[in-house]
């Protein structure tokens, strides 16, 4: 990120042209519904022409006033009209498949309420029908059961889709109800933990528990009494455990679409958790008694072999994933080397490969998303559909909603890589030779006549003062041995080992992984570390001086350090980086000019000091520069508002910001670093 980059001169002005480009090319609700969400306007529509904070057109105080969305349609407080839709309950929102994408993006009401058996229970919160079964028959809401399961007098409640089975349906005479539900601010909820951990501008529900409503809709879920909790609760990084309130297991995005709208009625955070590797534990919510949604059996492969488009559900592991693509059609994809990493972090925050500088970051490939947002909707968000939140998704996806299915446009898969390592023993000789073989290093890498987009490198350093440069090539044995090796080698003492082998695509990728196959359980994934990490991102205007090289060597070779470290710095920029021909207006990722990406990481948290004071002596050493940090490294070490300007521009966080009020206003997708906190 540039921390220099200048704020736009009225933060006003920016919204404005976000919720114009929201708008412009949107219709007049054809059903009620208006917003972000569904990107419909009021102004116009028979339902009324104010769009409420729920996303609902109508014309009363409840539509109007408090919360009333002005970038849709008017808002004032205007005579009540009982033309109003009554508001949808959670069944309502259109389930999505996890391989096709919507055929529609507008907000379907379920057909399915009708069919439950209605209890002998009169509704206390004006909901009705569905699996609670409440009847509006005798309610101080209304007598009359809404398509949409809320309890009211008027046509909209009591004419077309009315429920019988639930109440009263036919001409009623008009009613002081409004077509939103009354709702109280007062919660009782699964356990005191959410109670005294969570905050939400979503209004809580007075009545029943979270767990109610989770099993009213059958959401697959495991409570801290579930024998399976402590397994499932246990993050990657021990040193950062959080325990959440639930933790979803979704088969199917209904059930992600119902666990959200359950979250937001009982106030309570919502992070997803594809393969759980957040270095800050915010796949486990980051705090205590959040909803973690676990995406674990969302993990279907499907590849399109006309379109070279693969639909991937939001829970693949990198290794399946590169293994799958390879097996039905032998295409590849950019991303990292760990096979165990899940999809959804790491491709919506960026995702660099050894190759990503021929074919660009692991979000690069990225065509289409299918999404639950805040409100429990489903959409399809592309270039051309919601395309504000598809830029917002890439980069900053854990604060808008939670992918369910990615599409992604493969790569053909090289039939050979030069996989090579050369290993030093010696460069940590003295101040000198260390200092002067990082600078040759980084002359040889932005050598145009040297390198292009097909070579790939990172280096590696560690307590033991063992330096190492590796990575790959897309060519040719021959080319790499006469042209790249002699060129790198050149400024740099004699290697004390060495591998260069052409091997097969797949080969390549577990070469790199470091283990035996990149397949990895579906299942019972149970990879864990006790670490803390911090990230440098080095502008390629402003490459690493001579001072803030030595500072680094004064630091590691200076200062004990209390446990195991260890530093790897990735080439993103030079010659031919795909990584860096995109900018900002392509998608939320900040970082489009990094040289180097490095990542300082240190084992257990006796080594938060050692870690934060090695990012200092570069940083420090070097203040004409803007550093930044990349988000997959992410650091729990940083206040909210560090973090927001280390990981984004000035520019881009403030958009993130306006948009995040837009779709999800009730801040339901929240960690500690989240866009708005």
């Amino acid at each position: 990120m540039r921390i220099s980059e200048m704020v736009p001169a009225s933060n006003l002005f920016l919204v404005g042209l976000l919720s114009a480009t929201l708008v412009s090319a949107l219709k007049v609700s054809p059903d009620g519904s208006c917003g972000g969400l569904t990107g419909y306007t009021c102004e116009g529509s028979t339902y009324g022409r104010c769009c409420s904070t729920w996303g609902w057109c109508g014309t009363s105080d409840a539509y109007c006033a408090t919360g009333c969305q002005s970038g849709f349609g008017f808002c004032s407080s205007t005579p009540a009209s009982s033309s109003a839709p009554s508001k949808p309950s959670s069944s309502s929102i259109r389930s999505i498949s996890s391989i096709k994408p919507a055929s529609t993006s507008s907000i379907q009401p379920s057909s399915t309420s009708s069919a439950v058996t209605p209890s002998k229970s009169v509704s206390t919160d004006s909901s009705c029908g569905g699996a609670k079964g409440y009847t509006c028959q005798g309610s101080t809401f209304g007598n009359c059961c809404s398509q949409y399961g809320w309890c009211g007098s008027t046509d909209a409640y009591c004419g077309s889709g009315c429920q019988s089975a639930f109440g009263s349906c036919g001409a009623a005479p008009p009613s002081s109800s409004s077509s939103k539900p009354v709702i109280s601010a007062s919660s009782t909820l699964i356990s005191s933990t959410i109670a005294s951990s969570t905050t939400s501008s979503s209004t809580p529900s007075s009545t029943g528990t979270l767990s109610d409503c989770l099993n009213a809709k059958n959401v697959p879920v495991s409570l801290i009494s579930s024998t399976n909790f402590a397994q499932l609760a246990q993050p990657y990084n021990l040193r950062l455990p959080y325990t959440p309130v639930v933790i979803v297991l979704p088969t199917t995005s209904q059930h992600v679409s119902d666990a959200v709208v359950c979250a937001g009625k009982y106030g309570v955070k919502v992070q997803a958790k594809s393969g759980g590797h957040s270095y800050a534990s915010f796949s486990s919510g980051g705090k205590d008694g959040s909803m973690v949604i676990d995406l674990e059996s969302m993990n279907s492969i499907v590849l399109d072999t006309t379109t070279n488009i693969v639909t991937v559900g939001g829970g693949v592991r990198l290794g399946n994933l590169a293994q799958g693509i390879y097996d039905q059609g032998k295409r590849a994809l950019p991303h990292g080397t760990c096979p165990g990493v899940g999809i959804g972090g790491h491709f919506t925050h960026g995702g660099f490969g050894l190759d990503s500088r021929l074919w660009g970051l692991a979000m690069d490939t990225i065509v289409g998303l299918d999404v639950i947002l805040a409100n429990g909707s489903s959409i399809h968000a592309t270039s051309t559909q919601y395309p504000d939140i598809y830029w917002a998704l890439r980069g900053a996806a854990d604060s808008f909603g939670i992918v369910v299915s990615f599409y992604l446009q493969t790569e053909a898969a090289p039939n050979t890589v030069v996989n090579w390592a050369f290993g030093f023993s010696g460069i940590f000789g003295s101040k000198t030779t260390f200092t002067n073989s990082f600078l040759h290093i980084q002359d040889f890498a932005r050598n145009a006549s040297v390198i292009d987009g097909r070579f790939g490198m990172g280096m590696y350093t560690d307590g033991g003062h063992g330096f190492s440069v590796s990575g790959t090539f897309i060519g040719s044995l021959d080319e790499f041995n006469s042209k790249i090796a002699p060129e790198l080698l050149r400024g740099l003492p004699a290697p004390s080992s060495q591998s260069v082998q052409p091997v097969g695509w797949i080969q390549s990728l577990t070469m790199l992984s470091n283990e035996n196959s990149i397949q990895v359980p579906l299942t019972g994934y149970n990879a864990h570390d006790n670490f803390f990490a911090k990230s440098i991102t080095v502008p390629e205007s402003s490459p690493l001086t001579a001072t803030a090289l030595g500072s680094y060597f004064d630091y590691v070779t200076g200062v004990s350090a209390p446990s195991s470290w260890f530093t790897i710095i990735n080439l993103y920029g030079g010659p031919g980086s795909a990584i860096n021909a995109k900018d900002t207006t392509f998608a939320s990722y900040s970082d489009r000019d990094s040289l180097w990406v490095f990542q300082n990481y240190g084992e257990t948290a006796s080594s938060i000091p050692y870690i934060t004071g090695m990012n200092d002596a570069i940083v420090k050493a070097q203040p004409q520069t803007q550093f930044g940090a990349y988000l997959n490294y992410v650091d729990p070490s940083l206040d909210a508002t560090t973090a927001h300007s280390l990981y984004y521009s000035s520019a881009v966080y403030t958009k993130l910001a306006a948009i995040k009020k837009v779709v999800d206003p009730g801040m339901v997708f929240w960690n500690p670093q989240t866009i708005g906190a």
